[in-house]
């Protein structure tokens, strides 16, 4: 089955500003980063804005091809990423020229590029926090539209929209693990059974400190949280990456995940592995993933096209390839299940501190090389 699509709750907003360096060549009218003028992207975004449905979208459609190029930088899996930008390409015959990397790696390029005054992409698709830098640094451009106001309040976010979101769940081998006997609440995962049999994630502390915030407002002691992680770790396989975690988690490496993406898990066992993250331990936690429009993109058409696009068919793709949409349409699969947002305002306030935290958590684990 596809991964369940929910609408979420309220997400922290927060700031952070992020230093760069120079790294690529400047154009000859460098890309506007705020203040002063509107670039020549924001005004054709504004001059769109006010049209709706299919006259929108012709409008789009016709500029778009006279532009013929979409610059798209995204942290999505390389699978995902092609399987979008394939139908993208495929519906407009738009040629989408494609940077794909880690969310930091595809933040730190940007900044580089903006710094030295080079418009090198239209859209940008990836995770919260480097969005947030984004538009901290007024780089991101506002977007406006009807495929805007289906996304639930919770994933409009100044400067971008909620795309997609991740959810952290505990997923196991269901050889390794009878039926009945998998973990129902998070506590569960601190039982002594699990010992050298639970694999924790290196760098999850966003699920960590969301967690942790969450059992506080729920009565629990810091004292008694921070038993709970030990717990977890003592004996863990810890490991670095949620792919290879999964691939691990498939062979029968270790029995049980802590919070792994339930899209990673749902795939592996569309393809025979023996592996479930069903029922999901409560509550569920979050990540929203979102797509911005560059305030200097050199093809702003094609930029505000597949985000439309992208907000509308494009979720379709999202659901075809097992993740979660931000646009859900008929019955809500999560109906009934408790969901909490990452704690996004503390994470990017006092990442560093609740990182330093976690690691020392993951260290009464034992390292897994990939």
């Amino acid at each position: 089955m596809n991964t369940a699509k929910a609408r979420l709750g309220a997400f922290g907003l927060a700031a952070v500003l992020v230093a760069t360096g120079c790294g690529a060549s400047p154009t000859a009218s460098g890309p506007g980063t705020g203040g002063g003028e509107p670039t020549a992207a924001e005004k054709f975004y504004a001059e769109m804005a006010g049209l709706k449905g299919q006259a929108r979208r012709d409008k789009l459609v016709e500029r778009a091809k006279q532009e013929k190029t979409l610059n798209l930088y995204t942290s999505m899996t390389s699978d995902i990423a092609d399987s979008i930008t394939k139908a993208f390409s495929d519906k407009f015959g738009i040629d989408v020229q494609l940077y794909r990397a880690g969310s930091e790696t595809v933040l730190q390029r940007v900044l580089q590029e903006q710094s030295a005054k080079f418009a090198g992409n239209d859209v940008i698709e990836t995770n919260a926090n480097e969005l947030f830098a984004l538009n901290t640094e007024r780089m991101l451009a506002e977007y406006k539209g009807e495929r805007r106001d289906l996304v639930p309040k919770a994933g409009q976010f100044d400067g971008w929209t909620a795309s997609r979101f991740n959810l952290f769940a505990p997923s196991w081998n269901t050889t390794l693990v009878g039926k009945g006997q998998e973990p129902k609440r998070w506590e569960d995962l601190a039982d002594p059974k699990w010992d050298g049999k639970l694999s924790m994630e290196i760098g999850d502390y966003d699920w960590y400190l969301t967690l942790y915030g969450y059992w506080k407002t729920k009565g629990k002691s810091e004292a008694e949280i921070d038993k709970l992680f030990a717990d977890m770790a003592k004996g863990a396989k810890i490991v670095k990456g949620h792919t290879v975690q999964g691939e691990l988690l498939s062979a029968g490496q270790f029995s049980l995940v802590a919070s792994n993406y339930s899209y990673i898990v749902d795939r592996a066992k569309a393809k025979g592995a023996p592996v479930d993250f069903l029922p999901f331990a409560q509550p569920v936690i979050a990540r929203p993933n979102g797509v911005g429009l560059m305030k200097s993109a050199p093809h702003p058409a094609a930029a505000m096209l597949f985000t439309d696009w992208l907000l509308e068919e494009g979720q379709q793709v999202l659901v075809k390839d097992g993740l979660t949409p931000a646009v859900v349409t008929g019955e809500d699969p999560l109906k009934g299940v408790e969901i909490v947002p990452i704690d996004v305002k503390t994470m990017v306030e006092h990442g560093d501190e609740w990182q330093k935290k976690y690691d020392k958590v993951v260290a009464g684990g034992e390292q897994v090389s990939n």
